[in-house]
């Protein structure tokens, strides 16, 4: 039986990822074989374009070609492989934060963000996707307190407006896969949250 593709997304700050563990623990508890990745990144090339995209300044259009450049060969040697051995793979962030940072935060658009998915992975999308949704300034006030900032989280208060924007519209044009959920809360809350969304999928895929 083929595994399933969750990914975890939302602006710098929101949390998504102090919540990937509780989900892989979940998972395992009840018997599958979990892969945990990012993006970019989760190949050797990937990790590699992972430091120059962060660290390097370039075009809104290079950043989206060396995200889906280094997608590609993620898709190809960690994700597709995993689910056709039927292991879940946990993914932090995928192309739906393409569609926010660069088509929303960096203005490209979404079409043309569209024409790229199509060519790399067409056809091809989670099965469930967890949306941590927070105010950019309170995300801000997170992320300030871990320390030097990379480029993306130096951005200025409009981009990661706008980046919240486009994960939202993202999500209310596919309510059934996105699902938001409000970083406001306590942890706890959240993590209940969560996990009621992996029970759903898990009991669907049984």
């Amino acid at each position: 039986m083929r595994g399933k593709f969750i990914t975890f997304e939302g602006i710098d700050g929101a949390g998504k990822s102090t919540h990937i563990e509780s989900v892989r623990a979940f998972l395992a508890a009840r018997g599958k074989t979990v892969v945990m990745t990012r993006e970019p990144g989760g190949t050797e090339l990937g990790e590699a374009i992972r430091g120059l995209f962060l660290d390097r300044s370039m075009s809104p259009a290079s950043e989206a070609l060396l995200v889906f450049a280094a997608r590609r060969e993620h898709l190809e040697r960690v994700v597709w492989p995993a689910l056709e051995r039927g292991d879940w793979v946990l993914c932090d962030r995928f192309t739906d934060a393409t569609f926010a940072y660069q088509g929303g935060g960096r203005e490209m658009g979404f079409d043309r963000i569209q024409v790229l998915a199509d060519w790399v992975h067409p056809g091809f999308a989670p099965d469930l996707t967890l949306l941590f949704d927070l105010p950019p300034d309170a995300a801000h006030d997170r992320v300030a307190h871990r320390g030097e900032l990379d480029r993306i989280e130096s951005e200025v208060s409009d981009f990661h407006v706008r980046v919240r924007d486009a994960y939202l519209r993202r999500a209310a044009a596919e309510p059934d896969r996105i699902k938001v959920l409000s970083s406001d809360q306590s942890k706890e809350t959240v993590r209940s949250r969560v996990l009621a969304c992996a029970m759903q999928l898990l009991g669907s895929a049984e």
